[in-house]
């Protein structure tokens, strides 16, 4: 389904902003697959009779990224861990950098899926991203980028003298229901 024109805002009461890690490394058994969630964040997606004219922008804040869930690892992560988790990506990773983004083009394509190009301000660099948006009939929203961290300055995190370390690139998945 083509999303009618008009103004969209999403934000955490309406869909979710998802962060998902993969691990690897030598000792990769005793680490986690993780989802980790946005809780303050806001998109606004502008949808324009002239394509040219569509536009979106998201912003999030770095502090509010909460895991979720932690898959595969030598045992399952409690609340100390998640906690832990949370500290090492405010502290090491993004250290409280702003998150935005905008969009530079907006192309339709079939079956009410657009196409975005836009500007990531991650860490405090700024690098282009391309990913789909889809509308299905029910009015839910999906799309997700996969974003490689180094691109962007930031070492992927590792512990155990390096033999475990989270994967450079991570998917970023947002999922919704546009508003009426």
């Amino acid at each position: 389904m083509a999303i009618p024109p008009g103004r969209y805002t999403l934000g955490p009461d309406d869909a979710t902003l998802t962060v998902r890690t993969r691990k690897a490394g030598a000792a990769s058994k005793a680490g986690h697959n993780l989802r980790i969630e946005v809780t303050e964040w806001r998109a606004t997606l502008d949808v324009a009779d002239d394509p040219a004219r569509t536009a979106m922008e998201l912003t999030a804040d770095a502090r509010s990224l909460k895991v979720r869930e932690g898959t595969g690892g030598a045992k399952s992560l409690d609340d100390d861990d998640k906690a832990n988790i949370e500290q090492t990506i405010d502290d090491e990773v993004l250290e409280g950098a702003a998150i935005q983004f905008r969009s530079r083009r907006v192309a339709p394509g079939p079956n009410g899926t657009l196409t975005i190009e836009g500007d990531l301000e991650l860490a405090g660099a700024t690098r282009p991203v391309a990913f789909e948006l889809t509308s299905g009939d029910d009015r839910r929203l999906r799309g997700s980028a996969r974003i490689k961290q180094t691109d962007w300055g930031i070492k992927p995190y590792s512990a155990l003298f390096g033999t475990l370390k989270v994967v450079d690139e991570v998917d970023v998945e947002i999922e919704g229901t546009l508003p009426a």
